[in-house]
């Protein structure tokens, strides 16, 4: 199926003071209704996805949104609908308004390592391991990363060795994905990339992990970022010593995180 059959669709994870997300139930009447899911909806012909994003949370929740940073797409195929997805992240301070549930649906906060509402809609269970993952870590790419902070989820991810268990969270350069899915769960490998190959080939990983050392390795980033967005979060590996201009705003542009090389 072609990208011109699929239909275009916004949804925001939205964030309050304390750091949780918001997920909604599906109205009565619409399909999956007493679903939970991300709020947003369709993108209306002639309209930018930021101005879908404003309008229907809006209609949906009663607030209003200041602006959006773009994070994550995806293609779902539904019986009643094929949908290219554009998840945003919509931080506490880039919204305003008192929610309403004004499709008399519920509505409630979630941390992602204790999710209490179900069912969930099909296309989110890869958006919500997705959430599990810090947005800062540091370490170094010889020996593995952890959360940077205590006040985050803890994770830590090691590079792939014989004998480790399936369980463990590992990464491995794109070319190997395919080879060690195999062996070891698809949705506990990273993949490293460093170029727009690697990158398609990574699209299947949990996550993406871009070593960043030169501006050439910046400008490739940022050019992926903005015309081939990714489907997996992907974290920005700072190397040191660096002699790169002055870093972007990576989680603006839309990376899910840093990695700070240690």
């Amino acid at each position: 199926m072609s990208n011109n059959n699929l239909i275009e669709v916004v949804a925001g994870v939205l964030y309050n003071q304390q750091g949780e997300f918001l997920l909604s139930s599906r109205p009565a009447g619409k399909a999956y209704a007493g679903y939970w899911e991300f709020a947003g909806g369709k993108v209306e012909a002639g309209e930018s996805r930021l101005a879908a994003l404003q309008r229907e949370f809006a209609e949906e929740l009663g607030i209003e949104i200041n602006t959006a940073t773009p994070w994550l797409t995806k293609i779902h195929h539904y019986e009643h609908a094929h949908v290219h997805l554009h998840f945003y992240r919509i931080a506490a301070n880039q919204w305003h308004g008192q929610l309403t549930a004004r499709e008399q649906q519920s509505w409630c906060w979630q941390q992602p390592s204790n999710i209490t509402v179900a069912p969930m809609l099909p296309a989110n269970a890869p958006i919500l391991a997705a959430l599990a993952i810090p947005t800062s870590m540091s370490g170094h790419l010889n020996t593995g990363f952890h959360s940077a902070t205590p006040q985050q989820s803890a994770l830590k991810v090691l590079p792939y060795q014989c004998g480790l268990a399936t369980t463990t969270m590992v990464y491995v350069p794109a070319s190997q994905l395919k080879q060690l899915a195999d062996q070891h769960p698809i949705t506990n490998i990273w993949a490293i990339c460093h170029n727009r190959e690697q990158w398609v080939q990574a699209q299947i990983a949990a996550a993406i992990i871009w070593p960043v050392s030169s501006n050439e390795d910046i400008q490739q980033l940022l050019t992926l970022l903005q015309q081939h967005p990714s489907a997996v979060p992907v974290m920005v590996l700072q190397q040191s010593p660096s002699h790169t201009k002055i870093q972007p705003d990576w989680l603006t542009l839309g990376a899910h995180g840093i990695i700070q090389e240690q």
